[in-house]
């Protein structure tokens, strides 16, 4: 980054064809906002692999900058709430699909969109933690608010348990005192698991066989779903009585299939979590909780950090499923 310029991964359209290159454009090429923020890291999430690879439509124009969310410092400000200098991270608001994100070193966006750094966290920690990480927080603050406890009978499930989102809760819900039963399709990664807490694993395959009957055995005190589908279906059926399931990412498809059985019987109740246009409060609350609840120690074992050059051909990887925990992307380097 100079005074005058930035770089940025920059993605460009022809033909239905999306073609990413790094670039060095002047200070005139950023979006209209309030503050300008010096990016330092930012992330490479499920979304930003298909925006790369040109799947799914989410980019409405090119050219176009992905990173659906980043942390930095703020240099300019017209508003009241940031002073240059101040450490921030923005998540959601669509930035990176429609409207420009934080793969480069400089960022000009809306004030309401940035939330202040909180006490213990670092700029990088705040991406290792990203919004898969909100979005895990959101997801137990939802289950807490339903009334799951510490020392509840019965396991707390994560599914998906490998990626970003399943990483961060699977590390929280150990710490706060939850059993964390975690399921995944990879059996490479559960010594991973078990080192970030988790008490026991579930291979998918379990969960992809659905039960004899409406119901199956009481086991899940609480759950956190990040596959959908037939997945989802399933483990409603072993809900414990009045159980709550966040659910947060359809990675195997919107199909749901199911009856009214769990939802009348056990009184299973199911929690859409959406951490794109979450509020400013509870966007800082659940930053709050983050820097308080999560292991920082076990932010390491989940998080590898990669520079620009590196995201192209890891886009192809996270798409197919074959990048564990999280990606933090050193804008700079």
């Amino acid at each position: 980054m100079t005074a005058t310029g930035f770089k940025a991964l920059v993605l460009d359209e022809a033909d239905g064809k999306v073609t990413p290159s790094i670039q060095a454009l002047g200070d005139d090429r950023l979006p209209e906002g309030d503050v300008v923020v010096a990016v330092a890291y930012s992330t490479l999430n499920y979304k930003d692999g298909m925006i790369i690879k040109g799947q799914g439509r989410l980019v409405r124009q090119y050219p176009h900058v992905p990173g659906i969310d980043f942390s930095g410092t703020v240099i300019e400000s017209a508003s009241p709430r940031f002073t240059p200098g101040d450490r921030v991270i923005l998540t959601g608001w669509r930035v990176g699909e429609i409207r420009w994100g934080g793969l480069a070193t400089k960022a000009r966006v809306k004030a309401e969109w940035l939330v202040k750094l909180p006490e213990g966290l670092s700029l990088k920690d705040a991406m290792a933690i990203g919004t898969a990480g909100l979005t895990a927080m959101l997801a137990i603050v939802a289950l807490e608010q339903h009334g799951l406890t510490p020392g509840a009978e019965g396991e707390v499930l994560v599914t998906g348990a490998a990626g970003g989102v399943g990483s961060v809760a699977t590390a929280v819900l150990a710490k706060l005192g939850h059993r964390v039963a975690a399921s995944t399709g990879r059996a490479d990664t559960h010594d991973y698991l078990k080192g970030l807490g988790a008490t026991a694993i579930v291979p998918r395959e379990e969960l992809l066989t659905a039960p004899k009957g409406p119901l199956a055995s009481e086991r899940w005190a609480g759950a956190i779903d990040n596959v959908g589908g037939a997945v989802l279906s399933n483990l409603l059926t072993a809900m414990r009585y009045r159980a709550s399931c966040a659910s947060v990412g359809l990675a195997g498809g919107p199909q749901f299939t199911t009856t009214v059985v769990p939802f009348l019987l056990r009184g299973v109740n199911i929690l859409g979590i959406d951490s794109n246009l979450c509020s400013l409060d509870r966007r800082e609350a659940a930053w709050s909780r983050l820097a308080r609840d999560l292991p920082k120690a076990k932010l390491a074992e989940m998080t590898r950090t990669v520079s620009l050059a590196e995201i192209v051909d890891l886009a192809g990887t996270i798409l197919q499923g074959g990048v564990r925990g999280r990606i933090v992307v050193d804008v700079a380097a």
